[in-house]
C-alpha cells in the first residue's frame, strides 16, 4: 500500500494577493538539450527562422496588450530587431554550434554583461534578455512538464514568468501562479496585480520537489504554497475561500455608490487607464471619473508617432465615455523603463535618472506640440485635466503651460475650437515635494511608484532591494503629507495615482495624511471603495465630492 505524500509548505513573497486551491501545472523550459547542429548554413537559417517567429509572435501580443504590456514588449522587440544581438550566436554557428546552443550562450553571454552593469536600467534588462533567450530556445527544444495539462483550476508554477510569457498565457485555466524567481516590484507582478490574479514569488524550495499535478492550495496572503495539503488543512483553507468570496461580494456593493469614511469624508476615487480599451468592461457609474490616463499607449505603434488628429480621436473617447465626469490626461511619460524608438535617447548610463518624462518633452518641443495642440481640442470637448510627469522645478512647470497656451492661440486663430484646461503636474520626484509650495499647478497628483522609487534609491524591478522599496517608509509618507497639506492650505486638489491607494494597508495611511483623491487600477475599485468605507478619515467640512 503507497502512503500519501507528507504535505510541505515553501514560504514565498506576496507579490499579488489572493488565495487559490488547485493542482500544480509546471513549466519548465527544456534549455539544456539544444540537439545536434547541421551544417552552418542550415543552423544559420533555422536561427533566423526562429527569431522571426518570437518577433511575430511579440508583435502578436502588442497588438491584442493594453499600454502597460505595450511598454513591456516594445524593448524586447527592438532588441530581436538588433543585427548586434544575433552577431555573436552566428559566429558560433560558424564553428560548429547549433543554433539553439549558439543563441543560449550569447544570449547568456549579454545576460551577464547587463547584470554586471554599474547601472540599475541596464541590470533590470537583463530579464528582458532572458525571457528572449527563453522564448528562442524554447522554439527549438520545446516546453516540458504542464504545458499540456488542461486541468480548469490550475496554479502555474514555474522558475520565473517572463512578462511576454504572462502577456500570452490563458490564464482562464488557472487560480494563480508561483514562481521561485521574480520580484514584488517586476513588470510581471504589476501584470498580475491588474488583473487581481493571485501571484507568489521567491518560493524557498527547489524543482525536484515540486510535482506536475500534484494538488496545491496557492497562500498569498500569509506567503505560503502548500503542496500535498492534509484533509484538514484543505478544508481550514476552502473555508477562507468563501470568507472571501463573501468579502468580495460585500466589497462590490460599493461600486454604485459615492466613497466616504466612517468619519464622514468624501473621498474622491477614480481609474487609472492603460488602454482604452478598458473602458468596454466599465461603467462610469462606479468612479468620479479618470483620475490617471497614461498616453504611452499611442506612441507603442508600429506606424509611427501619433498625428494631432490620431491623438484627438483617442483622447475625445476617453470623454465621450467619462459623459460629463473629469479626464485627466497624462503627457507622454517616455524613458527610464518606457523606451520609445527615435525619441528617446539611446546609451544613457542611467535612464531614471535621464532624458524621461516632461524632460524629454520639452526638449522635443516640435513632438510634445502636436500632443498639446490635441489636448486643447479636446479640452472644448468636454471636463478635461492635463498632468506633466517627472517635474523637478517650477521653471519646467512654467514652460509647459507656456508652450499650451502658445498652441491654443494658434488653433484660436485658425478657427479651430479649443481651451486651455486645468494644467496639473505628477510630484513623483522628491524636490518637487519638498518645494511643492512654489510651483504654479492648478492640481497635484501623486505618482507613488516613482516616488517611493526615488525616496529610497531603490528599484523598482530588483529582488535585491525589494525589502526596502517600502512605500510605508516614513520618508516617504512625509513627503505625501507635505503635499496634502500644502493642497489643503491653498485649496488645490491633491490625489494619488500609484500603486499604494489600491492597498488597504497604505490606503488607509494616504487617509490619515489627509489625501482625499485616489486613483486606482479598474480591477480594484471595489476594493478600494471598500477600505475607505471602513476609515475613520474625518470630514472636515470640505468634501464635498
Amino acid at each position: 500500500m503507497s502512503r500519501m505524500p507528507a504535505e510541505q509548505i515553501f514560504k514565498g513573497q506576496i507579490a499579488s494577493p489572493g488565495l487559490a486551491l488547485g493542482t500544480i501545472d509546471l513549466h519548465i523550459l527544456n534549455l539544456a538539450n539544444p540537439g545536434a547542429a547541421g551544417t552552418p548554413e542550415q543552423e544559420r537559417r533555422a536561427l533566423r527562422g526562429a527569431v522571426e517567429v518570437a518577433r511575430a509572435q511579440l508583435m502578436s501580443l502588442t497588438e491584442k496588450s493594453d499600454a502597460m504590456a505595450g511598454d513591456i514588449l516594445a524593448l524586447q522587440i527592438a532588441l530581436l530587431e538588433d543585427s548586434e544581438l544575433t552577431a555573436p550566436a552566428i559566429e558560433a554557428i560558424e564553428g560548429g554550434k547549433s543554433a539553439a546552443a549558439a543563441w543560449r550562450e550569447a544570449l547568456d553571454a549579454q545576460i551577464e554583461i547587463y547584470r554586471s552593469d554599474d547601472s540599475e536600467y541596464f541590470r533590470a534588462r537583463a530579464a528582458d534578455l532572458m525571457d528572449l533567450r527563453d522564448r528562442v530556445v524554447g522554439l527549438f527544444c520545446g516546453e516540458v512538464r504542464g504545458s499540456k495539462m488542461k486541468a480548469p483550476d490550475a496554479i502555474y508554477v514555474a522558475q520565473d514568468l517572463a512578462p511576454s510569457r504572462f502577456l500570452e498565457t490563458d490564464w482562464s485555466r488557472y487560480r494563480g501562479a508561483a514562481l521561485m524567481g521574480g520580484s514584488a516590484s517586476s513588470h510581471v507582478a504589476i501584470l498580475a496585480r491588474a488583473r487581481g490574479m493571485p501571484l507568489l514569488i521567491g518560493i524557498r524550495g527547489t524543482e525536484a520537489a515540486l510535482r506536475d499535478g500534484a494538488e496545491a492550495i496557492l497562500d498569498a496572503e500569509d506567503g505560503r504554497l502548500i503542496v500535498d495539503p492534509e484533509a484538514s488543512t484543505v478544508a481550514r483553507y476552502r473555508d477562507r475561500l468563501a470568507q472571501r468570496r463573501e468579502e468580495a461580494e460585500k466589497e462590490m456593493t460599493f461600486l454604485d455608490g459615492p466613497a466616504v469614511t466612517a468619519g464622514g469624508a468624501r473621498i474622491q476615487v477614480c481609474i487609472n487607464v492603460d488602454d482604452p480599451e478598458v473602458l468596454d468592461r466599465m461603467n462610469p457609474d462606479h468612479c468620479d471619473g479618470i483620475g490617471l490616463t497614461r498616453s504611452e499607449f499611442l506612441f507603442y505603434a508600429n506606424d509611427g508617432l501619433p498625428d494631432e488628429d490620431r491623438q484627438f480621436d483617442a483622447y475625445a473617447r476617453l470623454i465621450d465615455w467619462a459623459g460629463g465626469k473629469t479626464v485627466t490626461i497624462r503627457t507622454l511619460d517616455a524613458g527610464g523603463d518606457k523606451p520609445i524608438s527615435g525619441l528617446t535617447p539611446e546609451g544613457e548610463t542611467n535612464p531614471f535618472l535621464g532624458l524621461r518624462g516632461l524632460r524629454l518633452s520639452l526638449t522635443r518641443a516640435e513632438i510634445f506640440r502636436v500632443q498639446l495642440r490635441a489636448l486643447a481640442r479636446a479640452a472644448a470637448r468636454g471636463p478635461l485635466k492635463v498632468m506633466f510627469p517627472m517635474v523637478t522645478v517650477p521653471a519646467e512647470m512654467d514652460q509647459a503651460r507656456a508652450l499650451f497656451e502658445e498652441e491654443v492661440a494658434g488653433l484660436t486663430e485658425a478657427g479651430i475650437e479649443a481651451r486651455t484646461p486645468p494644467l496639473g503636474m505628477m510630484v513623483e520626484v522628491p524636490a518637487a515635494a519638498l518645494d511643492v509650495a512654489h510651483f504654479k499647478a492648478d492640481f497635484f497628483s501623486i505618482g507613488s511608484n516613482d516616488l517611493v522609487q526615488y525616496v529610497t534609491a531603490t528599484g523598482r524591478d530588483n529582488a535585491a532591494v525589494a525589502a526596502l522599496h517600502d512605500a510605508l517608509n516614513p520618508a516617504v509618507l512625509e513627503l505625501i503629507g507635505r503635499v496634502a497639506a500644502h493642497g489643503v492650505r491653498v485649496g488645490c486638489e491633491v490625489s494619488l495615482c500609484g500603486d499604494m491607494a489600491a492597498e488597504p494597508a497604505s490606503l488607509a495611511r494616504l487617509l490619515d495624511a489627509g489625501l482625499r483623491a485616489v486613483s486606482v487600477a479598474p480591477a480594484a475599485l471595489a476594493r478600494t471603495k471598500a477600505a475607505i468605507a471602513r476609515s475613520s478619515a474625518a470630514g472636515d467640512g470640505t468634501d464635498d465630492g
